[in-house]
């Protein structure tokens, strides 16, 4: 047996490489390949979306003829359409706008200064600073004399009623 391995071997014996360079024109066509099927699919998607839209559109229930001022597709309400030619409850147009808009109403609450009932003069406080007053003041606590003599008084009214409910009675 001999130990020829072939023509192409390298000097230090590790192998050869392969001769031929890959082809310029095959990577090209390759990629034109590429590019004209996803052409192909994204003008085949656009018409099949289009032909839904189309049926969808003749497929649509006729208009109560009452109604007034209807837009001409009534899949999309336009943003100047007048919210009053809907019945509540209204679809929400704008969730996060909403939702934002009540939370910084909320926040301005809990953080500033106002009114609650100005005839009666309840305010409202800055959480902080309500924190800060019960701190400094502390809760109101009721004594024990206090708690007691009122459950007492309660329960002498309760019993004096039963007393006079029984004699109305007889």
């Amino acid at each position: 047996m001999s130990n020829e391995t072939g023509k192409h071997e390298s000097v230090n014996g590790h192998g050869s490489y392969e001769r031929q360079d890959l082809q310029v024109s095959g990577i090209l066509y390759f990629l034109l390949a590429l590019v004209v099927a996803t052409g192909l699919c994204v003008f085949g998607l656009r018409g099949f979306y289009a032909f839904l839209d189309h049926h969808e559109r003749a497929s649509q229930p006729a208009v109560n003829p009452l109604v007034t001022n209807v837009p001409e597709d009534t899949r999309r309400i336009a943003p100047g359409y007048p919210q009053s030619a809907f019945p509540d409850p209204k679809l929400e147009e704008d969730e996060r706008g909403q939702l934002n808009s009540i939370r910084m109403r909320e926040e301005q609450e809990l953080y500033s200064y106002g009114w609650v009932d100005e005839k009666a003069g309840t305010v409202h406080v800055p959480i902080e600073r309500a924190m800060d007053l019960i701190v400094q003041r502390g809760l109101p606590v009721r004594g024990q004399g206090a708690a007691s003599e009122t459950a007492a008084a309660e329960t002498g009214t309760s019993k004096k009623q039963s007393t006079t409910d029984k004699a109305r009675k007889k």
